[in-house]
């Protein structure tokens, strides 16, 4: 096992993995920027260092930096949770080179997956059902009408190097596909810098379901059941919950073992997700995240099991701590995303937190690095924390739900907990009965407000 783990990272996943580590006996090592230094994984690692300016590529960003902390402190692995360098491919190299473990899959997979087009090619080859669409990126306009009309309108033409929704661009005819073959590749290029594109069939009401994966990257993998994480907004994630109320047990066994079986060909390392639309009973790949979700605990709560321990587990060589027969997926939960946002217009709302009083309670968890008087930096993310809520039925979950928000207060800053108020009580949310598309169009049509 490892004597001592860099967390290149901060927030509420700093703060997470750091409790892992503590669990598992392995001394800490907290970095952070000047605008973290009040952070609480600071204030809770057994050491820190101080890596940099607040502006990422200077601190959490900058290999160089990482690498001399680790030197400094003596940590031999680096966990680096998620966004900043988890799907880095050259980053993981360069730790190899430096002999330093990272807490996370090789960087070979990291690489392939990162690139949709490759990422595609790979999940087929492997036998995980995909979207109808091109073989490879497309280079011109009569490439991309040939293909779509293959395929049939409506289409979406995605960047290959792309995420988070840019690049990405829908047409439903020939007239409307050049405009949007054009849009996507000027802004794959301006945001990613790589203007490569593909086109995909086009999907009116899907679902976003992911697979939680774990491998040993020996030839051995596990799933863990699915999230439904359809809830989102400009393609980011609001609400995720498990077991998904679309699926039923012979949809998750049959999906998951499909899933399972391509890690083991694979022989892919930790934790990793497998991303698809759902739509009339059929799976169709999106993509995969090398890396642990923002959204994990509540795969932890179904099954119990600590997905952050077992990616250290098997980085330091060990095996996995279950097989297959041991998951059983008990009860349902739903974990919501709170930002220092403004609830209706989503504007970033940093600041100090004048009174923090997180919900407590049976089946109620919150992954927060927020406490009364921290400051909210404007440099990163506005995560405020998560709120992870349990329980032996979906219903008894969304009622707990609707208890643990109406005790969360975060008074001096603005954040989106009145959505989710809103949310839990809605009748279509009640019900199960949402696509990508339903919050969207709830907030255009002013639902929040009448709310």
């Amino acid at each position: 096992m490892f004597d001592k783990i860099l967390i290149a990272n901060r927030g509420e996943i700093a703060l997470r993995i750091l409790r892992a580590a503590k669990e598992l006996g392995i001394a800490t090592v907290a970095v952070h920027s000047t605008a973290d230094a009040d952070a609480m994984h600071v204030r809770l690692a057994d050491e820190s260092v101080c890596i940099g300016p607040p502006a990422a590529r200077d601190s959490y960003l900058n290999i160089p930096a990482l690498i001399a902390a680790c030197e400094i402190t003596g940590a031999d692995a680096i966990h680096p949770g998620y966004g900043f360098l988890s799907e880095n491919a050259r980053f993981a190299e360069v730790l190899e080179h430096h002999h330093i473990a990272f807490i996370g899959p090789k960087a070979e997979h990291i690489r392939i997956m990162g690139d949709k087009i490759e990422a595609k090619r790979t999940a087929k080859r492997l036998g995980i059902p995909c979207v109808p669409g091109s073989e490879g990126g497309i280079s011109d306009v009569d490439e991309a009408k040939r293909v779509a009309k293959e395929i049939g309108y409506p289409v979406i033409i995605k960047a290959a190097a792309g995420g988070g929704g840019r690049g990405m661009k829908v047409a439903r005819s020939e007239t409307d596909l050049v405009h949007a073959f054009q849009t996507a590749r000027t802004e794959a290029k301006a945001a990613f810098g790589d203007d490569a594109v593909y086109i995909e069939k086009f999907l009116e009401k899907p679902r976003h379901i992911e697979v939680q994966v774990l491998g040993d990257g020996k030839g051995g993998a596990i799933h863990l059941g699915e999230r439904d994480c359809s809830l989102q907004r400009r393609h980011q994630k609001v609400w995720e919950e498990g077991p998904s109320p679309a699926l039923n047990v012979e949809m998750r066994e049959r999906i998951g073992s499909i899933v399972a079986k391509a890690m083991q060909e694979l022989q892919y390392a930790g934790a990793g997700t497998i991303e698809f639309l759902y739509e009339d009973g059929e799976f169709y790949f999106i993509e995969m995240n090398t890396r642990i979700q923002v959204e994990h605990p509540v795969t932890e709560m179904i099954t119990g099991i600590d997905l952050v321990n077992e990616q250290i587990r098997v980085a330091a060589g060990h095996p996995l701590s279950v097989k297959q027969e041991d998951i059983k997926i008990e009860g349902h939960a739903i974990e919501c995303r709170v930002n220092a946002e403004h609830p209706s217009t989503f504007r970033p709302s940093p600041g100090t937190i004048s009174y923090f009083h997180p919900p407590g309670g049976l089946g109620v968890r919150v992954d927060s690095a927020a406490y009364q008087g921290y400051r909210i930096p404007p440099h990163y993310d506005s995560l405020v924390g998560k709120l992870i809520v349990h329980g032996r039925t979906r219903n008894e979950c969304l009622m707990r739900l609707r208890r643990a928000l109406d005790e969360f207060v975060v008074d001096g800053v603005d954040t989106t907990l009145p959505l989710f108020r809103t949310l839990v009580r809605n009748p279509d949310i009640q019900n199960g009965q949402y696509d990508i598309h339903w919050l969207e169009n709830f907030l255009k049509t002013g639902g929040l407000e009448e709310a």
